[in-house]
């Protein structure tokens, strides 16, 4: 039997050796405190400062602007409403997209809650922020902008740098999710004027319930934790030490590999799209007119579900996904498809695959094999039901 093909990479990606080596002291013989005096804790602190250095130069960023938390979806909720909480009183608004992320556009409701008016910049239907209409929304009463740099459903790439610079010309604080961007595109926060910027672990081979933000030196929050110092007291708590040296080691090789990791997966990836578009001509690619990273590739069939296209797919044994993973048990369209305008129908019929380290010519070659004939079967049976 063929052994099961892994599509989902957007979704989480399997902890890599080099990760866990690294990792496995610190789940035994140093296993101290960070903030304990002792010998243990003082190696444990070593520890910790020396994978905060690693990931600061794989962004560019000094040591002290990386404060490491639970993973992305902390990273965006202290993103946006610490800044938020903080801000100068005269500052009311906040400006995003909707196709953010749900950790972002979660946060941003929390802040409308809070009193903020809420501003959404428009996008193209190929998922591309309207930098005009954007910049119309930038004014001196904004407190913050959080703008993704690699979308996570269809894998557009935001014209973050220039974003970036607009908002900065009206004193506006700017966040980018870069969870699916790091590894995959160039980033420098000495280049980019971003204020902050997220990256997640389990999307570069580190273990789930790692992540890091990068907080510009100067950048007002308020931590959304309370207790002791630890991190100059923008995240209070002992600090998970194994989980940090796991994410330094995953960014540093997800850096080391990105020109030639990037280049086999879009090669994959146009592989990939090619063949389903020959064999499927009447299938969607969303957001196949703008700049895309490498790594996603996100179609809709006429005709089918997602929900029994992704079944259908799983005892084929291939894994993939309808979206965000966050959106898993929903039934209801992607927010981000919604939000381009996509019809319902073509909506619910999307499913994601997303490429990385497990992905083979072999795995494209099957899957292109595969797909036309579970096109073929679903629309029977949805034309049957009908």
């Amino acid at each position: 039997m063929p052994a099961p093909i892994y599509l989902d990479h957007a979704a989480t990606t399997p902890v890599r050796r080099e990760v866990f080596e690294a990792m496995v002291p610190f789940y035994g013989p140093r296993f101290g405190n960070p903030s304990s005096t002792h010998r243990w804790g003082r190696e444990a602190r070593a520890a910790l400062d020396e994978a905060r250095d690693r990931v600061a130069r794989c962004l560019g960023a000094n040591t002290d602007e990386i404060c490491f938390t639970s993973g992305g979806t902390e990273a965006d909720n202290l993103a946006v409403l610490g800044p938020w909480r903080a801000r100068d009183p005269g500052r009311t608004a906040v400006i995003s997209t909707a196709i953010e992320h749900k950790a972002v556009l979660a946060s941003i409701h929390q802040a409308g809650r809070e009193g903020a008016e809420e501003r959404i910049a428009p996008v193209t239907s190929d998922g591309i922020v309207d930098v005009n209409a954007f910049s119309a929304l930038l004014a001196d009463d904004v407190a913050l902008c959080s703008i993704m740099w690699v979308n996570n459903e269809i894998g557009t790439v935001q014209p973050i740098p220039e974003l970036a610079r607009r908002a900065k010309a009206h004193g506006i604080v700017f966040h980018t999710d870069a969870v699916q961007a790091f590894g995959k595109i160039s980033i420098d926060v000495r280049e980019t004027p971003v204020d902050l910027l997220t990256l997640s672990g389990h999307k570069i081979g580190a273990p789930k319930g790692s992540g890091a933000i990068f907080i510009r030196r100067g950048t007002q929050l308020e931590s959304l934790l309370h207790g002791g110092s630890q991190d100059r007291g923008r995240r209070p708590g002992t600090e998970n030490v194994a989980a940090a040296v796991g994410l330094a080691r995953a960014a540093e090789l997800a850096l080391d590999e990105r020109e030639r990791e990037m280049a086999r997966l879009g090669a994959l990836r146009d592989r990939l799209e090619r063949a389903l578009l020959e064999r499927v001509p009447d299938a969607v690619v969303h957001g196949r007119g703008a700049p895309r990273a490498p790594h996603i590739l996100n179609l809709s069939v006429p005709g089918t579900d997602s929900e029994s296209l992704l079944m259908a797919l799983d005892l084929a044994g291939v894994a993939c996904s309808s979206g965000s993973a966050c959106q898993s048990g929903s039934v209801t369209p992607s927010h981000v498809l919604q939000a381009l305008g996509v019809p319902r129908e073509l909506a619910s019929a999307a499913v994601r695959m997303s490429l990385g380290s497990m992905t083979t010519d072999e795995c494209i070659m099957r899957v292109s094999e595969l797909f036309p004939a579970l096109i073929t079967k679903a629309r029977r049976l949805a034309g049957a039901v009908s």
